[in-house]
């Protein structure tokens, strides 16, 4: 099986683009006013724009105002949701689009449990922060607690970076992998080179499989 890869914070057009070009299945949005990648829609327009076909738009909400996604959706071409904050599974419907749930793995999550409150999603993302925090801190967790039952695609986010993001891969044997903060030369900023070097792996440890 392929490992998906989600490159999220994008916040310029051609880091975008640079992650389409190296393979990337999506890019993720962050509208979230206190991430350092938080995006204004002029910005995420802009971005979209950039990108050539067949690669989808995640746009990365936390607790946020149902007004305030819905105005977002107006303007910006986004083809998922992803939530990271307390959102119940009401909170992250009726937007007419399919939806990620992030899970934190910091604490003693119970994660089948929390999962099975999202029966809609359309899979769950497990990440190395605290339950209910916005992620790209580069926080790596247990790879080994991922559950193999959750019965719906799981991406695992948090501290992936191109040196172990194989390692990641063989431990969890995940439908897609998701990393901002290790391919970045600073927050929000993309670095190209780790980019490829980063699908570069992910093709290796795939093939190996």
């Amino acid at each position: 099986m392929r490992t998906r890869v989600k490159i999220c914070g994008i916040t310029r057009p051609e880091d975008g683009l640079a992650a389409a070009e190296a393979g990337a299945d999506s890019i993720g949005l962050v509208f979230y006013p206190k991430s350092p990648r938080n995006v204004s829609v002029d910005q995420a327009r802009a971005i979209c724009a950039a990108l050539p076909p067949f690669v989808t738009v995640t746009a990365l909400f936390l607790d946020p105002r149902r007004a305030f996604v819905e105005s977002v959706l107006e303007a910006v071409p986004v083809n998922l949701l992803q939530f990271h904050g307390d959102e119940c599974a009401a909170d992250c419907t009726g937007y007419g689009l399919p939806y990620i749930k992030a899970i934190g793995m910091r604490e003693n999550t119970q994660v089948k449990a929390y999962a099975d409150c999202y029966a809609d999603a359309a899979g769950i993302l497990l990440d190395g922060h605290a339950l209910g925090a916005a992620g790209g801190a580069g926080e790596t967790f247990d790879w080994r607690r991922v559950p193999e039952d959750l019965g719906k695609p799981v991406i695992i986010a948090g501290g992936l970076t191109p040196e172990n993001v194989a390692q990641a891969i063989e431990a969890a044997r995940p439908w897609g992998v998701d990393m901002s903060s290790g391919v970045e030369s600073s927050p929000g900023v993309k670095d190209h080179g780790k980019i490829a070097a980063l699908m570069n792996e992910v093709r290796r440890v795939d093939c190996e499989r």
